[in-house]
């Protein structure tokens, strides 16, 4: 991928995609009832397990993550239940915001924008909410490149409450580590269009024993979330609905190609790259948004220099370098610039963004 021919898509994701996984993309249609199918989807179910470190069921939903995430809240919170929502950026506010919808008593725990969630707040807070039924957030911010804590936070959860616990790891499943069953994690949601080296489409998510038990009781009307629907269709091999098959062959090849590697392979190959665009953009005197102990491995957020026009610098990387750089959103728009660095990505890409990002700076300071 190079400045001369197509753009250098940098953004959390979509992620560009190579030339074999475009053609696997644009093979033909087959029969989403029949036996191709089937076996597709009976291999895929197993990778994708290996992948989340889980026996738990997992499921493909044609959607996006958000799909995903309201999922996750409509199959096991009924009106009513109380949810602790930790926000650390504006994807944390959505899932908040999704579980309000359907009727959830949620109470907010918002950390600074950049920060992770604090461990200490998270189980003084659990502590003084009675009858917690779920914890619900977002373990890698894309919006601020912040990784939380996951492993410790499922800890404490478990320590003090019986409380299910819901994962928006959208943009961190199949590039950091995500141990479903060690961890104790109920419902894990994710997508296709970050990591996984996939366009969008297909969601997809981990659902436990506990969550089960959670989706017997729910009283939250569903249909094209329920994920009983999706039990017994899998069960025959096919998907309850239409699936966005393009995605689906593609993650196909994906999944398997992250097994026949290796999972820890691949986490440790994002972690490289993440850490060379961290070295990078401190080689440019920039700073990261996050605290670098929590900086995520599959987009990184840095701050814009002061005087800086954030809104002209993206249009000026796009139209001199043909680099597309991530922005921020909400608060922090005009102030951060985001380097997407997970699924296809190789270190000639990361340093391409970075020197038109240090050339455009320089020409805006001058």
């Amino acid at each position: 991928m190079s400045s001369q021919s197509q753009p250098n898509l940098r953004i959390p994701g979509p992620v560009p995609l190579p030339d074999d996984v475009l053609k696997i993309a644009g093979s033909q249609m087959i029969n989403h009832r029949g036996p191709q199918y089937a076996d597709m989807l009976d291999r895929m179910t197993a990778n994708l397990k290996t992948v989340f470190m889980t026996a738990n069921d997992v499921y493909f939903i044609t959607s996006s993550g958000t799909g995903a995430m309201e999922t996750a809240v409509t199959n096991t919170i009924s009106a009513g239940d109380r949810v602790l929502s930790i926000i650390v950026g504006a994807f944390g506010e959505r899932f908040a915001e999704i579980a309000e919808a359907y009727g959830a008593d949620v109470t907010r725990l918002v950390f600074d924008l950049g920060q992770a969630a604090d461990l200490d707040m998270v189980r003084k807070t659990i502590r003084g909410i009675s009858d917690l039924k779920a914890v619900i957030f977002t373990h890698n911010e894309s919006s601020t490149g912040v990784s939380n804590p996951l492993e410790d936070l499922c800890r404490i959860i478990h320590e003090e409450s019986d409380a299910l616990i819901l994962v928006d790891a959208v943009s961190s499943a199949g590039g950091v580590p995500i141990a479903v069953d060690a961890w104790g994690i109920d419902v894990v949601a994710t997508a296709s269009q970050k990591s996984w080296i996939s366009p969008p489409g297909i969601s997809m998510v981990t659902f436990s024993k506990k969550a089960w038990e959670a989706h017997a009781h729910s009283t939250t009307p569903k249909y094209y979330f329920d994920i009983q629907q999706y039990e017994d269709y899998l069960k025959i091999g096919q998907p309850p609905f239409t699936p966005c098959l393009p995605a689906m062959f593609t993650l196909d090849v994906a999944l398997q190609s992250m097994v026949d590697e290796g999972i820890e392979n691949v986490f440790a190959r994002h972690h490289e790259i993440a850490q060379h665009t961290r070295d990078g953009a401190k080689a440019l005197g920039l700073e990261l948004l996050p605290d670098p102990r929590f900086a995520s491995n599959t987009v990184t957020a840095i701050r814009l220099p002061e005087g800086i026009d954030g809104k002209a610098f993206l249009a000026l990387v796009t139209r001199n370098y043909n680099v597309i750089l991530g922005g921020g959103q909400k608060s922090l728009t005009g102030k951060i610039f985001r380097v997407g660095h997970m699924g296809w990505v190789e270190k000639a890409h990361i340093d391409e963004a970075l020197k038109a990002a240090e050339e455009t700076l320089r020409s805006m300071s001058s």
